[in-house]
């Protein structure tokens, strides 16, 4: 059988999801799921709208019933959804419930699995119940964290018979591992929804689920590679934004141009110690940012022979509360520095400070490790920790307002396609 493409439509705006849907079929896509978001913005009217617009299409509601379910079914049914989504961990008397309410109206049952404690115990249960689909489903928020649906999609796809879909972040190449997998429904959100091209992205998609064995299947590289491949794609605000408008430096501008990205090695110092400094450029390997306190404005911490020496050692750029002087000979030597002044004088080498300590620069607490990122826009500081995640929500961004510019470029205006009166708070 053909595998079937159902785009999930996560979005807020009515108006907007119904020209992604007319694009993502132009493409190839079959069915159109109206997920949660869109369902508690626009209550039933979202799937009425969808039913009229797209008649001869299976119409998807993700109600994410967890209770009440033959009332939320025969809601979902009677609005015209041909499929209702609930929840895979509901209580059983909820989806035998639910089940009732899909027979006697004409409509089939789909169960999550997202955030099911056992997935593999309860798809057999699922099964058994009489659901008509289970949806092998990591969460957007799970995804931020490197989770993937396709290894618990192999673990549970021998197991049980019933037709299986599948979603998480998936994009042409993991839609074609899905299919290889087992999956008879692959379900793809924001790399089709949040694509400037959503026509082409569902192309792309069609291709790969038709013919999955001709998809070269990309090896994966460290999480340090990967993160730091992601923060080269994305932009500071794109970062800020993903950081909920945290993690931006203060009084911290591109003294030279250049995007940076690398980890963190941290100094302080003390006014006009350049010894430090210098030293760090020692200590730090090939792509890390050397991030500098110096305490004083007025004194240069950094220079021209410095800039020489780090970028011998491959250093990714220079970040610095403080002052840096042989501002010509810097520009043309080109390894990006950030700065909050440039002053023509030093002080003297006399090893005050620590390197690789928790310091503040540019009001912002930096540890040894956090990722550093450098645009014309400023510098942000990600916690090690939480860098993959905080990487792929700004790749979400991203590709979000890459969206949003291409509705913007068809004559809209940000206002409108983002209806912000409407949201505007009372």
């Amino acid at each position: 059988m053909t595998p079937i493409i159902q785009v999930a439509l996560d979005l807020l705006e009515l108006d907007r999801a119904v020209e992604i849907a007319k694009e993502a079929i132009a493409g190839g896509a079959d069915w159109i799921e109206i997920g949660t978001p869109l369902i508690k913005s626009e209550g039933m009217d979202a799937i009425r709208t969808m039913r009229k617009a797209f008649p001869e299409r299976t119409i998807l509601a993700d109600m994410k019933t967890v209770d009440t379910g033959a009332l939320e079914v025969e809601m979902a049914a009677k609005a015209g959804a041909d499929v209702v989504i609930v929840l895979g961990s509901a209580d059983d008397s909820t989806l035998l419930d639910a089940l009732r309410s899909a027979h006697k109206y004409g409509v089939r049952l789909m169960a999550d699995l997202i955030s099911a404690p056992d997935p593999v115990k309860r798809v057999v249960e699922l099964e058994a119940l009489g659901v008509d689909y289970v949806n092998v489903h990591v969460g957007i928020d799970q995804q931020m964290m490197g989770k993937d649906p396709i290894s618990l999609l192999r673990e549970i796809s021998h197991r049980v018979n019933v037709q299986l879909a599948v979603a998480g972040g998936l994009d042409a190449n993991t839609a074609a591992q899905a299919v290889k997998a087992g999956a008879r429904v692959v379900i793809v959100g924001g790399n089709i929804t949040h694509s400037d091209n959503v026509t082409e992205a569902a192309r792309k998609i069609r291709q790969s689920v038709d013919c999955p064995d001709a998809v070269e299947i990309c090896s994966v590289g460290t999480v340090d590679q990967e993160i730091r491949k992601i923060l080269k794609e994305v932009s500071t605000s794109n970062i800020s934004d993903a950081m909920h408008r945290k993690g931006a430096m203060k009084g911290i501008h591109p003294l030279v141009g250049g995007k940076i990205v690398g980890t963190a090695v941290t100094v302080q110092t003390f006014p006009g110690d350049w010894a430090k400094p210098v030293e760090a450029i020692d200590v730090a390997k090939e792509g890390d940012v050397i991030v500098i306190y110096n305490e004083n404005k007025d004194i240069a911490c950094w220079g021209g022979l410095a800039t020489w020496s780090a970028l011998n050692k491959g250093i990714a750029g220079v970040v610095i509360e403080g002052a840096v002087r042989d501002i010509d000979e810097v520009k043309n030597l080109g390894l990006p520095i950030y700065t909050s002044n440039t002053v023509p004088n030093a002080g003297d080498p006399k090893g005050f400070g620590e390197i690789n300590a928790e310091i503040t620069c540019g009001g912002q607490t930096v540890k040894p490790g956090d990722y550093i990122v450098g645009d014309e826009s400023g510098v942000v500081v990600i916690p090690a920790e939480r860098a993959y995640e905080l990487a792929r929500r700004a790749k979400e961004v991203y590709k979000n307002e890459k969206r949003l510019f291409d509705e913007i470029k068809r004559g809209g205006t940000l206002s409108e396609i983002m209806e912000l009166k409407k949201w505007e708070k009372h």
